[in-house]
């Protein structure tokens, strides 16, 4: 299906040069002189090699279809992530570098989608946020509380974040995997 390039998204399929590309990043540019371009940082599914590529917004580029199923995230081994098909408990092989950064956030049973191009996985979503808990928490400073002002934090898994100043050790939080931002307290 042919699409403009200013159509392009994170998380697409893209054909281009007779290979299939990942869609990672895409920045549409609009320099002082000249027509807006679009910058594209893909991924080649075969080889997993990234590449950066740029097109007119006028140009139009190849987008395949992708098939979304669901799956509930079993345990990882080694390079691959175990998947559970939640129809025919069948287990699934997908290679972690599917998820990038975001493997980071996994958690036992949790439930994914898995983007699918004639039956071979390309893309792996998780679930928008998670619940974590704060395992070290800067103290706060006198004082600091008067203007809207974040701490350093690290959560259960390894990942460091910034917290308003009411938030300790120990408390759960939310969590927007996206960019591993605080959202919220978690209900108990």
């Amino acid at each position: 299906m042919k699409q403009q390039a200013n159509q392009i998204r994170a998380g697409q399929v893209i054909e281009h040069e007779g290979r299939r590309w990942s869609v990672l990043k895409q920045q549409i540019i609009t320099p002082g002189k000249g027509g807006a371009f679009i910058q594209v940082e893909m991924r080649d599914l075969k080889s997993g090699n990234k590449t950066n590529e740029r097109w007119r917004t006028a140009d139009t580029v190849e987008r395949l279809l992708t098939d979304e199923k669901e799956f509930t995230y079993s345990y990882t081994d080694g390079a691959n992530l175990v998947l559970m098909d939640n129809e025919t408990y069948e287990q699934t092989m997908v290679p972690v570098a599917l998820l990038g950064d975001a493997a980071a956030f996994l958690q036992d049973n949790m439930p994914v989608t898995v983007d699918l191009v004639e039956g071979e996985p390309v893309a792996v979503h998780l679930p928008q946020t998670v619940v974590l808990e704060v395992v070290e928490a800067d103290p706060v400073v006198r004082g600091q509380t008067a203007a809207s002002s974040y701490k350093p934090a690290r959560l259960a898994n390894g990942v460091k974040t910034m917290v308003p100043p009411f938030v300790e050790t120990g408390e759960k939080i939310v969590v927007r995997i996206e960019d591993a931002s605080y959202v919220e307290r978690a209900k108990a």
